[in-house]
């Protein structure tokens, strides 16, 4: 059964790094969208159903972008990197349908997510049919090296979440327990994205490794951004839902940093809400307040701003180009967001 899915969501709202750094690459974007359309079709109609209301919702393409323009600096543009970007673009599709279910998530990008529509046994089956598409199209563009990478970035992926799993209500999480999960759930799925590109035009194993490095680094920031956002009254201000972290119990920076700075009545708030989620009107409040108090969000942003530093530095062993200008351009978004 075909299935019509948008996969333009959001094109003419992007930001003017991103919509520079996709422009660079939109030929080879327009194929993995087509690629994308055609590996997520099936005779058992739920599949590319539910398949396309994730993925129309998946926003900005930014790891299968940084896939094809990892390509394009090493000089490789073409069909491999196309197949390569929609394998990572099911990755991350797939991992975005079972977070949901574990989160037991309401939204996705402001739309009801596909375990409210269709419930939580359907979105984990279709996320395990979008991994079975995007080993297909590992196998199918023969590399062994590839293969190796994005298999083993999805094992690690696996992992972050399960870290997560562990460390969620635990406000005795460490700041270094705290980044183990956001590189395994987030950046190394942007490491792999970029590495691939070095590796399908034969790199030097110094160029591999340096995308892999901006990849992972640029992640890491990605993440901290992301997480200072959700407690972040400049995203509350732009009308955009915030606090899922906190009812969720999720261990994050902010949190982190606020606790290890507070008294003891600070931290008997923040177990109260997280450790045994027992919330009530007005503690999304006092959560922001006290993040306030102790510079959480800055020191947040402080840390991000590190971890994208590092991968610009990444990619100094490459010349000049636009390529390179437009990559260095999305780090530096990247962290404006939580400015």
């Amino acid at each position: 059964m075909a299935v019509i899915v948008n996969l333009e969501t959001g094109r003419d709202k992007q930001p003017d790094a991103l919509d520079r750094l996709t422009q660079l690459v939109r030929d080879d974007l327009d194929r993995v969208n087509e690629l994308i359309l055609q590996h997520m079709q099936s005779p058992v109609s739920l599949i590319p159903q539910l398949a396309g209301h994730i993925i129309a919702a998946g926003g900005k393409r930014l790891r299968p972008v940084l896939t094809l323009a990892a390509a394009r600096l090493c000089g490789h543009p073409g069909p491999r990197a196309a197949g390569l970007a929609a394998c990572v673009e099911f990755i991350h599709t797939a991992t975005l349908l079972h977070d949901d279910v574990v989160d037991e998530s309401d939204l996705r990008r402001g739309e009801a997510s596909a375990n409210v529509l269709w419930g939580n046994k359907a979105s984990v089956l279709v996320g395990d049919f979008l991994f079975s598409r995007a080993f297909q199209l590992m196998v199918a563009d023969g590399s062994l090296r590839i293969l190796e990478i994005l298999c083993s970035a999805s094992a690690k992926i696996a992992e972050g979440e399960v870290l997560q799993l562990m460390t969620t209500n635990d406000t005795a999480t460490t700041e270094q327990a705290y980044l183990e999960v956001i590189k395994g759930k987030t950046a190394i799925l942007f490491s792999a994205a970029c590495e691939v590109g070095a590796v399908l035009a034969d790199r030097p194993k110094s160029e591999q490794e340096a995308l892999a490095s901006f990849g992972l680094n640029l992640g890491i920031a990605f993440q901290l951004i992301d997480d200072a956002l959700d407690y972040s009254a400049k995203q509350e201000a732009l009308g955009k839902k915030i606090g899922d972290d906190f009812r969720e119990g999720k261990i994050t920076l902010p949190v982190i940093l606020a606790f290890l700075r507070g008294d003891k009545t600070e931290r008997e708030f923040w177990r109260r809400t997280l450790e045994h989620q027992e919330q009530k009107g007005g503690d999304l409040a006092e959560a922001q307040r006290l993040i306030a108090k102790h510079n959480a969000l800055s020191d947040t942003v402080q840390r991000a701003a590190y971890y994208g530093a590092v991968a610009r530095d990444a990619l100094g062993i490459f010349p000049d180009s636009a390529d390179k200008r437009a990559l260095i351009e999305v780090v530096d978004f990247c962290i404006r967001r939580g400015h």
